[in-house]
């Protein structure tokens, strides 16, 4: 096994973590934060999250000797952000993300599940993950509006990496987010030094389960990881000529998220972008061999998680805008993505449009977010449309 590291799978596993890593951990912490979690939970939260996705990342390789790259559940945390906080506060969003991550490790028990969700038509599923995106990805627009000399920066190296290489859009922007940070926040090495550990005291969250957070928050956070997550993520290695066992994948990354949801972290999935990195050629000349890329990458995750302390220390010090328009700037790529996959279909416009537009209104109906309903509707017109095509042309 060893004898098949290589220097390229090697580094790039870790420019595969770093850039996952820097990519999101704003919009992790900005959903754990709207759900009410205070500081203290927020970094158990990112800790568990990061280790979740290292753990997975080094077990799924080595199991399956497949580069089966993990993140944590990027649009499911760009959810949380853009959902109002459940009256039980973060203990009943505890309780919701306990709800998910049961509901993917049945999915990798029961496979009609998984074949119900592939069911949703993808212009509905686009249109949902669209509309979860929508109100996250303002942030960077309205920070730009209120506090302009501190985003400009970000905005600006954001749009440098972006030219370069679309990769390095992202670390670009978090580079320049602590240099922002280190020349206008006053005292912030001091307060560092004081309040930071590499080991976050972990914070215990009682969970509470209603009917209203399932329907409201763990639904829909199933829904997006499996379809915006684990899906993509699986016709990545599918692409690339890779053999995937869909099932077990599903079972071991619900196994570790049921596992860690206690402590406030969100679901881990099948990652799409970082598998796109590590499964191609850069990561070695030979497929079979590629598997350490992603291995390295989950040492990395693990190590990168004892500085969730650091990581949230820092987001305190900083604007809340600011923060969010970093969390929203990461997302305009899925955004774009997903709204064009929404409308693909030239037949089918109206169906993920209500889609869209429900999941991002922010509305609620008998205690119930518009995500869920978003796909309600959603699948009503689809198929009351299909059903009226068959019926003129039989």
């Amino acid at each position: 096994m060893f004898r098949d590291l290589s220097v390229s799978a090697f580094s790039m596993g870790v420019l595969a973590a770093f850039v996952g890593y820097s990519a999101s951990f704003a919009i992790v912490l900005a959903g754990l934060t709207a759900m009410g979690a205070t500081a203290a939970q927020a970094t158990t939260g990112l800790f568990f999250a990061t280790v979740g996705m290292g753990i997975c990342s080094i077990w799924l390789p080595v199991v399956t000797r497949i580069p089966a790259a993990v993140a944590w559940s990027t649009p499911g945390a760009a959810f949380l952000a853009a959902t109002v906080a459940l009256p039980g506060g973060f203990g009943e969003a505890v309780g919701a993300m306990i709800f998910a991550a049961g509901l993917i490790l049945l999915t990798g028990f029961i496979p009609t599940l998984g074949r119900v969700v592939a069911a949703i038509p993808k212009p509905i599923a686009n249109g949902l993950l669209a509309g979860v995106l929508l109100k996250l990805c303002f942030a960077p627009a309205i920070a730009l509006g209120s506090i302009p000399l501190l985003v400009l920066p970000v905005l600006v190296a954001w749009l440098v990496g972006l030219t370069w290489n679309r990769l390095a859009a992202m670390p670009f922007a978090v580079l320049a987010f602590l240099a922002v940070l280190y020349f206008s926040v006053e005292s912030s090495t001091d307060a560092l030094q004081a309040d930071t550990t590499w080991l976050p005291a972990f914070t215990p969250t009682i969970p509470i389960f209603t009917v209203q957070s399932f329907f409201s928050i763990a639904l829909p956070l199933y829904l997006v990881t499996m379809a915006g997550q684990n899906i993509p993520g699986f016709a990545v290695l599918e692409l690339n000529g890779y053999r995937v066992e869909r099932q077990p994948l599903i079972r071991r990354t619900g196994i570790v998220s049921l596992a860690f949801a206690p402590f406030g972290s969100i679901p881990v999935n099948m990652s799409a972008i970082t598998a796109a990195m590590m499964a191609g050629e850069d990561a070695g000349r030979d497929p079979a061999k590629r598997y350490w890329a992603a291995i390295t990458s989950g040492v990395v995750y693990v190590v990168l998680a004892f500085a969730a302390a650091l990581v949230t220390s820092l987001a305190s010090l900083a604007p809340l805008a600011l923060i969010t328009a970093v969390a929203g700037l990461a997302l305009v790529p899925a955004l774009v993505g997903s709204m064009s996959a929404a409308f693909s279909d030239r037949t089918q416009l109206e169906a993920p449009a209500l889609t869209f537009l429900i999941a991002a209104s922010g509305m609620t109906l008998f205690g119930i977010s518009g995500a869920f309903w978003g796909v309600v509707v959603g699948a009503l017109i689809w198929l009351a449309k299909a059903f009226a095509h068959r019926s003129i042309d039989p």
